[in-house]
């Protein structure tokens, strides 16, 4: 496993926690300050930031995975219900489907928040290093 699937674990750790941003940047900054050397920051930095999308969907999927996932849990939910009260089985065969795409999409959300946690979290380290007395 490379440092950047290291750092984006542990990212996606963090973001487990109920905190504010700034809580999960300062947390993480000291993991990446203590394991990574300030060369291999820079190569992750760079490598994510090559990596990351900047399409739309890509940036409404990592704002909103939520909301984008619920149309899908929604479309799976009511072809659910239609499939068992109709008894119609290409109805159960959308269920499974549009299952299967809410949960991509959220893993994929979830994936892409980290990885912008990450950028934030090297920026602020950067920026901690450039001018070390706004501590």
């Amino acid at each position: 496993m490379g440092q950047l699937e290291r750092l984006v674990l542990m990212a996606e750790d963090e973001l487990t926690q109920y905190s504010t941003d700034a809580r999960k940047i300062e947390k993480l900054r000291q993991k990446i300050g203590i394991s990574v050397s300030r060369q291999e920051q820079e190569q992750v930095k760079a490598a994510l930031l090559e990596e990351m999308p900047t399409d739309f969907v890509s940036q409404l999927v990592e704002t909103q995975r939520q909301p984008v996932a619920l149309v899908f849990w929604g479309i799976a939910g009511l072809s659910l219900l239609l499939g068992i009260s109709f008894f119609q089985p290409l109805d159960l065969v959308i269920t499974a489907g549009a299952g299967f795409a809410a949960f991509k999409i959220q893993q994929w959300g979830w994936r892409l928040q980290a990885k912008r946690l990450v950028l934030k979290t090297l920026d602020d380290l950067e920026e901690r290093m450039r001018n070390p007395s706004a501590n």
